[in-house]
């Protein structure tokens, strides 16, 4: 069983330039879950570096992909999570940026993993259940 999954955008970058790995992660998530989920964070971080570089073509695919995904938003419970997150990693002196911090506290406040592979700085979200799409897996 696949849980419900956010896609960081690391992750999400991968499978745009079909890295094989990532596409057989995202086909067997499709194969349990009607669409692969993304937070906003995500769309902004995608969308502004395919804006910045003029890559039209890549921005209207990835326009198309957002439509068929499922976008989490940035409720007021997501910022409420997000700013108790950042007073804890502050508190421990393991501060992480405000984007993974809004990502991870989007995925707990749905109840999803996140597929990273950014784990060094997600992991220190407490109770984030991280599934890092580019590691090998055994078996």
């Amino acid at each position: 069983m696949i849980p419900k999954t956010v896609l960081d955008t690391d992750i999400l970058s991968a499978l745009m330039r079909q890295h094989p790995v990532v596409r057989r992660r995202a086909q067997a998530c499709l194969a349990e879950h009607a669409q692969l989920t993304i937070s906003l964070i995500t769309r902004y971080e995608i969308l502004r570096g395919l804006k910045a570089k003029g890559a039209t073509a890549q921005t209207a695919a990835f326009n198309r992909f957002c439509g068929r995904a499922e976008v989490l938003p940035i409720t007021e419970p997501v910022i409420v999570r997000a700013a108790g997150s950042y007073a804890e990693l502050h508190r421990s002196g393991t501060l992480i940026g405000d984007a993974d911090i809004l990502l991870a506290a989007t995925a707990l406040d749905f109840g999803f993993a996140v597929a990273t592979n950014n784990e060094a700085h997600l992991g220190r979200v407490a109770d984030l259940s991280i599934d890092n799409w580019l590691a090998p897996q055994s078996g």
